[in-house]
C-alpha cells in the first residue's frame, strides 16, 4: 500500500489494527512513511508522540525515518533531536544516519539544510567519502563551485597525512567520482588552473586517464581560450593537462586517442615549434597517424588556420620535404 502510494489504505489499515490491537514499531514506521509522502510532517511528529505515550519503544529506523520527515520540511533541529533515540536502538553507524538526513535536505532542494546537518554531524562522528560526495555534487549542482572546491582541497590536503590503517577513521582518499565531479565542475566554471591541478592530483592518487571520460575534458581545457587568431604561445595553464596526458600515456606505454595528437599537433605548431610538432607523429604514435587522409589533413589544418601562422606551415612543409 505504501510502495503504490494508496496512503489512505494506509491509515485505514492503521485504524483497523487500533480496534483490535496494539500497533507495533512497524505498523508506526508504515505510518510515519505514509505521513512523510504526503508532506504531513506534523502529523508524523504527533504518532510518534502517541506510540512513545503508549509505551511502546520505537525502532532505529523509526526514528530514522521521522528526522528524514523533518529534514524535508526544513525542521533540522528537530531532527538532530532524534539522534538520542537513534542512538539508543541503532546497530547502524553514526555516519550512515547522518548521510541520510543530508541526502533528506537536499532531495528537498535545500542545501543549506544539507550543509548544517553536515558540520553538526562533525561533531560526533567523520565523514566518510559517501558523505563527502554527496556535498561537493550539491554543491556544485546549486552553483556554489567556490564551497564544493574548498571542501574537496581540504580532502586531498588530509590524504596528504595518510600514513597508517588507523589514520583513516579520520580522513578520507578522494575516489574516481569524486575526482571526476571536480574535473567536470572546472571545465563548466572554466577554471582551467583548478583542473589542471586537480587533474595532476588524480593521476598521482592512482587513477588512470579514461578517454571515454576525460579527453573531452582535455581537449575543452586545451583549446579554451583560443579564439584570439594566431596567438603564438599557449597558455601555459590551457596546454599543461594535454602534455601531462601525452607524458601520461607514454610512461605507460599506451598510445594516444587521435584526438590528442592532433591537439597537440596544433598546440605545437602554434607555439611555433616545428619539432615538436614532427615529434607527435613519431614512434609508435605513427600508426594512428596512417589513417590520416588527405582529406583529414587538410581539414586540421584549415580548422585550426585561426591559430597557426603561414610562415610555420611553410617551414612545416619545408623540414619535411628535407627529411
Amino acid at each position: 500500500m505504501l510502495v503504490c502510494g494508496k496512503y489512505s489504505l494506509v491509515h485505514e489499515f492503521f485504524r483497523k489494527v487500533e480496534k483490535t490491537s496494539v500497533p507495533n514499531t512497524l505498523n508506526y514506521k508504515v505510518l510515519v512513511n505514509a505521513f512523510w509522502r504526503e508532506g504531513k510532517t506534523d502529523e508524523a511528529v504527533l504518532v510518534v508522540q502517541d506510540m512513545e505515550r503508549r509505551g511502546i519503544v520505537g525502532s532505529a529506523s523509526l526514528y530514522y525515518d521521522l528526522a528524514r520527515c523533518l529534514c524535508s520540511a526544513g525542521r533540522c533541529q528537530e531532527a538532530l533531536q532524534q539522534m538520542d533515540k537513534i542512538c539508543k536502538v541503532a546497530k547502524k553507524p553514526l555516519v550512515v544516519t547522518y548521510t541520510g538526513l543530508i541526502q533528506a535536505c537536499l532531495d528537498s532542494g535545500n542545501v543549506q539544510n544539507g550543509a548544517y546537518i553536515f558540520s553538526q554531524m562533525h561533531k560526533f562522528c567523520s565523514p566518510n567519502i559517501v558523505t563527502f560526495n554527496i556535498m561537493i555534487k550539491a554543491y556544485i549542482e546549486n552553483k556554489l563551485f567556490e564551497k564544493a572546491k574548498d571542501l574537496f582541497q581540504k580532502i586531498l590536503d588530509g590524504a596528504h597525512y595518510i600514513s597508517s590503517v588507523s589514520d583513516y577513521k579520520n580522513r578520507v582518499i578522494p575516489d574516481n567520482f569524486m575526482f571526476n565531479t571536480m574535473l567536470a565542475a572546472c571545465i563548466e566554471e572554466k577554471r582551467w588552473d583548478d583542473f589542471e591541478k586537480f587533474y595532476r592530483r588524480m593521476l598521482h592518487h592512482g587513477y588512470h586517464f579514461n578517454p571515454k571520460r576525460h579527453l573531452w575534458m582535455i581537449l575543452e581545457a586545451s583549446r579554451s581560450g583560443k579564439e584570439e587568431p594566431l596567438t603564438q604561445f599557449v597558455d601555459t595553464i590551457q596546454g599543461q593537462s594535454l602534455d601531462t596526458t601525452w607524458h601520461y600515456l607514454i610512461r605507460s606505454g599506451q598510445t594516444a586517442p587521435v584526438a590528442i595528437i592532433k591537439e597537440r599537433f596544433c598546440m605545437k605548431l602554434q607555439e611555433d615549434d616545428i619539432n615538436g610538432a614532427l615529434s607527435c607523429l613519431a614512434s609508435d604514435q605513427m600508426s594512428l597517424a596512417h589513417a590520416f587522409s588527405e582529406k583529414a589533413w587538410l581539414d586540421l589544418f584549415n580548422g585550426n588556420a585561426y591559430r597557426i601562422r603561414k610562415d610555420t606551415l611553410v617551414r612545416l612543409v619545408d623540414e619535411e620535404t628535407t627529411t
